[in-house]
């Protein structure tokens, strides 16, 4: 099993799709980029930090590569907007990459030349790090399959977000 570290926006949304990704064993919520120690999400928010609500994805590599789980993410979200997502505005909200060595950075630059390609040369996306990962409160975890389903706001974004990745990567989604 390898892990992988994107940033792309609200964690919540991010989690959501990364669940449904065959070959992804794990996805966590959780911070990372910033300068507090061990930080809320509270403080998170506030955009002091210098963090970003970020996932931590365990797949493994015979079912699913790291450039394919990086062209999932550059595809499921919005990889031209600086500092946000939407209505989710703030650094806490960066598109950014964090890779764990030096073939997943130049995974991630060949990820975010595709990207640029495709997208006219628009893309934010940053590569980020070494940076700490710091997990999200438990009541982050696995967001979408609970509390998020009543949670206007996850009830707004996550289901395009899951119809973009189940068109776009059909044979990368999990059988329902």
């Amino acid at each position: 099993m390898e892990t992988a570290i994107f940033a792309g926006g609200c964690f919540w949304c991010t989690e959501a799709v990364f669940r449904d990704v065959i070959g992804v064993s794990e996805v966590e919520s959780g911070y990372i980029g910033g300068t507090v120690a061990d930080p809320s999400y509270k403080q998170v928010c506030s955009g002091t930090t210098g963090h970003a609500e970020a996932i931590r994805v365990t797949y493994d590599p015979a079912i699913i590569d790291y450039a394919q789980l990086l062209d999932v993410f550059m595809g499921t979200h919005d990889p031209t907007q600086l500092n946000r997502q939407g209505n989710d505005i703030g650094t806490q909200y960066r598109s950014a990459i964090f890779p764990l060595d030096e073939d997943q950075h130049e995974e991630a630059e060949a990820a975010i030349a595709r990207a640029n390609e495709e997208r006219g040369g628009k893309v934010v996306t940053t590569i980020e790090g070494p940076a700490t990962w710091y997990p999200a409160e438990g009541y982050h975890q696995e967001y979408w399959e609970g509390e998020g389903q009543r949670n206007p706001y996850c009830l707004a974004t996550i289901p395009p977000k899951l119809m973009k990745l189940r068109k776009s990567f059909a044979a990368k989604v999990k059988p329902a």
